[in-house]
């Protein structure tokens, strides 16, 4: 299964896809101060709730405008789920050339959009 994180500057909202289909999603406070422990702990309650074991998970990609919480999230994906984080930012290739004269201003948020 894949665990897809979205951190807003208000809400970060978790969505488990098995194959292409959306099997639950989850939305949380998003939290400068949550440490990884936190992170990991909620997020699998959560999942528990709807009978996901960690172990289930086996990607997990995320999508961030809040720079100060990528590090704390790429270390829960690793912890907690033995994963590698893959992260939505302009250097990942998507099919669609961004024509910013800097790219990398380009929010995750507005690249996600652009593919769905």
């Amino acid at each position: 299964m894949l665990l897809a994180i979205d951190v807003g500057n208000t809400n970060i909202v978790l969505g488990v896809f098995e194959d292409e289909n959306l099997r639950t999603h989850f939305r949380l406070s998003t939290s400068r101060q949550r440490t990884v422990d936190e992170y990991g702990l909620q997020i699998i309650a959560l999942l528990r709730t709807q009978n996901i074991r960690p172990a289930d998970i086996h990607d997990v990609i995320i999508s961030t405008v809040v720079p100060p919480i990528t590090d704390t999230l790429a270390e829960t994906s690793r912890k907690y789920f033995n994963a590698e984080a893959l992260f939505v930012d302009p250097g990942v290739k998507i099919g669609i050339n961004i024509k910013y004269e800097n790219p990398k201003e380009v929010g995750a948020d507005r690249i996600v959009n652009a593919v769905a």
